[in-house]
């Protein structure tokens, strides 16, 4: 296993996290992103190619502009990169057709992310969406 290679990658996804979604920097998307990047879970079914992920990227930083991550855990070995953080921000734009809520919310995500030659190439994730839907009160906590 290559450790110099885990270890830049950890580094440049750390500096993604950070700079593109937690500082909103979206012209930085390009640095860190393959042309040929794919997230396969943009959406139930659907792959999303680098564009689709500039548009939700700009799309959530208006909803939620104060946005911060928190990397609690990540992991490397060889071209992946697992990643446990937590963003939190504050609902002062529209989203998913949702009229701003003035709410305080978190979201824990899990990513598996894989790097070629210093880009992001793919995505697979999870993020905690119900539990973002409860705090925006779209879903009641009991499910109701």
């Amino acid at each position: 296993m290559d450790k110099t290679r885990s270890e830049k990658n950890k580094v440049l996804l750390r500096r993604f996290y950070y700079e593109v979604i937690g500082d909103g920097n979206i012209s930085l998307i390009d640095e860190f992103f393959a042309p040929n990047f794919v997230d396969h879970s943009f959406a139930p079914g659907k792959d999303a190619g680098l564009d689709d992920v500039k548009r939700a990227f700009i799309a959530f930083r208006k909803a939620f502009p104060d946005t911060r991550v928190t990397v609690e855990d990540m992991l490397a070995e060889g071209d992946k990169v697992v990643a446990r953080f937590t963003w939190r921000g504050t609902h002062r734009g529209e989203f998913m057709g949702l009229a701003p809520t003035g709410k305080k919310v978190a979201m824990n995500v899990i990513d598996i992310i894989r790097i070629s030659k210093g880009k992001v190439v793919e995505r697979w994730g999870a993020e905690d969406n119900l539990s973002l839907m409860q705090q925006l009160g779209v879903v009641s906590p009991t499910g109701e």
